[in-house]
């Protein structure tokens, strides 16, 4: 409300059209709507043109499993944007203060992001709607305090968002309890120290843009491995965003640290990075159940084999009663009781309507559900492999835990050592 009357003084004296937008977040009922009739009524007391929209945010949130708050920012730009581009207006002003930024700097920090992400804000930005149109941010370098100060003084009518003192939202949980727990009893200055070392930072992550751009242009320039660290890992997350794909850390570095391998990022596409640096994308072939399957015996004292690309090596041993202790965890390694799985099994792969008892588990549940628990993608899920004795009983998964029937206890007899990898 603030930045509104502001900008509607100044369009006297610079002769700017302006016209004000609103977007109702349906977050809060009745007072949602209340926001909505006081922008609309001074809007209307300015003479301005005043636009509006609205949608359940808290539905968009939940069905593509994202936060409310980057969901009603998804939302509010996209009706920014179109309004924008309807009233054929170029440029959108933005009322984010100095406050934000700080905020935002300790969000970020939170969710581990770079030099890029930890520099805030702009002051002047391409919608993420439409790049031909500017976001400009005048207030960017003014308090919420000065803010709320000018706002009495000057008469200015606003209201106050309850959901800003809910502190279940991080943003929230941040202001209210982190900012003020740092300013009191480690650095007095906080906001003008984070507002310093965001002006740095930057700085530093413009200079290292640069000269990735300048490498990508150039595909003749320094080869990919000469290249300073922090400029190979730009060069591949501007890549990354070309191709619209979202990037991480744990991403960036897989494609730098290896060229040539290819990386699943999600459903329906893998990527992977050339020798010169340059990324590769291409869509994932779709997944169908695999039928192959494996008979084998457990002769003899122990042995090697596999199905498809697993490689297993066995062995059995006899157990002494004395003293039993579970045995320790071990990546690619587990130990079963020999007798329960039997002289027979299966290696196959898995099966629609497939059961599994983990370890620890009271009862056996699908597949399918704990793959989706242990976030496996649905493309990897096809090609993972399970042993299964000759009634058909599931006792060890691929990269999952054995099954609770099958561990040792004190009372096995003979155990079945189980070592895999992929070839």
């Amino acid at each position: 409300m603030v930045l509104l009357t502001l900008l509607a003084r100044l369009s006297r004296e610079y002769h700017w059209k302006l016209a004000v937008a609103h977007f109702n977040h349906q977050l809060r009922g009745r007072s949602s709507d209340a926001d909505e009739r006081l922008v609309e009524r001074t809007a209307k007391k300015l003479g301005l043109k005043f636009v509006s929209g609205r949608a359940d945010v808290r539905k968009q949130a939940k069905e593509q499993g994202i936060s409310l708050e980057m969901a009603a920012r998804k939302l509010r730009h996209e009706f920014f944007g179109q309004a924008a581009a309807r009233l054929k207006i170029r440029v959108i002003a933005l009322a984010h203060h100095a406050d934000d930024q700080v905020e935002l700097f300790f969000l970020r920090l939170l969710r581990g992001s770079g030099g890029e992400g930890l520099a805030g804000m702009k002051w002047r930005n391409p919608s993420p709607q439409a790049s031909s149109i500017q976001l400009v941010r005048p207030l960017l370098d003014q308090s919420k305090a000065a803010l709320r100060s000018f706002a009495e003084e000057q008469g200015i009518s606003f209201r106050e968002d309850a959901t800003n003192s809910v502190l279940d939202i991080q943003r929230n949980a941040i202001r209210h309890e982190l900012l003020p727990l740092l300013t009191k009893k480690y650095q007095p200055a906080l906001s003008r120290v984070i507002l310093r070392q965001m002006d740095v930072l930057g700085a530093e992550a413009d200079y290292i843009a640069q000269e990735a751009r300048q490498w990508l242009r150039a595909p003749q320039g320094k080869p990919f491995a000469t290249l300073p660290l922090a400029v190979q890992r730009r060069c591949l997350h501007l890549q990354l965003a070309t191709a619209g794909i979202m990037a991480n850390f744990e991403l960036i570095e897989q494609l730098r640290e290896a060229e040539n391998r290819s990386i699943c990022v999600n459903e329906s596409l893998l990527v992977s990075r050339d020798r010169f640096g340059r990324i590769q994308v291409r869509p994932l072939e779709k997944s169908v159940f695999n039928k192959s399957a494996k008979n084998i015996k457990f002769e003899g004292r122990g042995g090697v084999l596999g199905v498809d690309s697993v490689e297993i090596t066995w062995s059995i041993e006899s157990m002494s009663k004395r003293a039993f202790r579970a045995p320790k965890r071990v990546v690619n390694y587990e130990q079963f009781d020999a007798d329960k799985v039997g002289q027979q099994a299966i290696l196959r792969h898995w099966q629609p309507g497939d059961r599994f008892q983990p370890i620890g588990m009271p009862s056996a549940i699908k597949l399918q559900d704990l793959f989706a628990n242990q976030k496996v993608l649905r493309s990897q899920r096809h090609r993972v492999i399970v042993g299964a004795t000759a009634s058909g009983e599931l006792f060890w998964v691929e990269g999952l835990r054995l099954a609770e029937r099958f561990k040792l206890d004190k009372n096995t007899h003979r155990r079945l050592k189980w070592r895999w990898k992929r070839l």
